[in-house]
């Protein structure tokens, strides 16, 4: 019965990695695609944007702008205001799926994806809220993992799939453009050094994807040998 984030910034792979170990047996959800559901007309998080952004983020059909939001979030500075509307259903979620894989399988690995496990924190410390769950993400995880790469690397990570993703750069006129905006993302984003010191596994994807699928399966095997102790512990309980 492990809990696991896993984290890393802007371009540094652990989606990747998140497949990874879904194929090797782990129970994973991504925070991203959580949020994207929780924003979909007819949620409470959807209703709160609006209130809070206006109807300018609303597309015709009733969904969301995502680009205008983000636009709006991260260049308007309101980065932080947004989360703070998604983040708590996010991590209750997260909860109720963790909770129902516990229920089927004590000995399980259930993985969370989120690029935002530290900021989650760091927010909610800053806007005074020390005793919720957000300010203290070991409430809600046991092991963490971070997934690193030099910020140089991240950002063209990030600009090349944008621009090999068929769209021709979707919302960014070019490449420049795409790569300022990335800077402004992980500028947003605590550094992977004070991260490292607090993480329990770290992964350096700074190589091919075949030498990244082999740290994957490294971290794997402790995982699981981690799980399988922890459902032995509560057995003889």
């Amino acid at each position: 019965m492990l809990r696991v984030g896993l984290t890393g910034g802007l371009g540094s792979g652990k989606s990747t990695v998140a497949g990874f170990l879904r194929d090797l047996g782990a129970e994973v959800i991504e925070s991203d695609e959580l949020g994207r559901t929780l924003m979909e007309p007819g949620q409470q998080v959807h209703a709160e944007i609006v209130s809070a952004f206006g109807p300018d983020v609303v597309n015709a059909d009733g969904r969301l702008n995502r680009s205008r939001l983000a636009e709006l979030a991260f260049q308007g500075n309101r980065i932080h205001e947004l989360n703070a509307i998604v983040h708590p259903s996010v991590i209750a979620a997260q909860q109720l799926w963790m909770n129902e894989i516990f229920e089927r399988d004590p000995a399980a690995v259930a993985v969370v994806e989120s690029a935002l496990i530290f900021e989650v924190e760091r927010d909610a410390r800053a806007r005074g809220d020390k005793d919720s769950i957000l300010a203290d993400w070991r409430r809600r995880i046991t092991r963490l993992v971070v997934v690193t790469a030099p910020d140089e690397v991240k950002i063209a990570r990030y600009v090349d799939r944008i621009f090999q993703s068929g769209d021709g750069g979707g919302a960014y006129a070019s490449r420049e453009a795409a790569e300022a905006d990335a800077r402004r993302r992980l500028g947003q984003q605590i550094p992977d050094a004070e991260k490292v010191a607090l993480t329990d596994y770290v992964i350096e994807n700074t190589g091919d994807k075949s030498a990244l699928k082999d740290k994957t399966v490294a971290l794997w095997q402790q995982l699981k040998a981690e799980s399988n102790n922890f459902a032995s512990k509560l057995s003889l309980e």
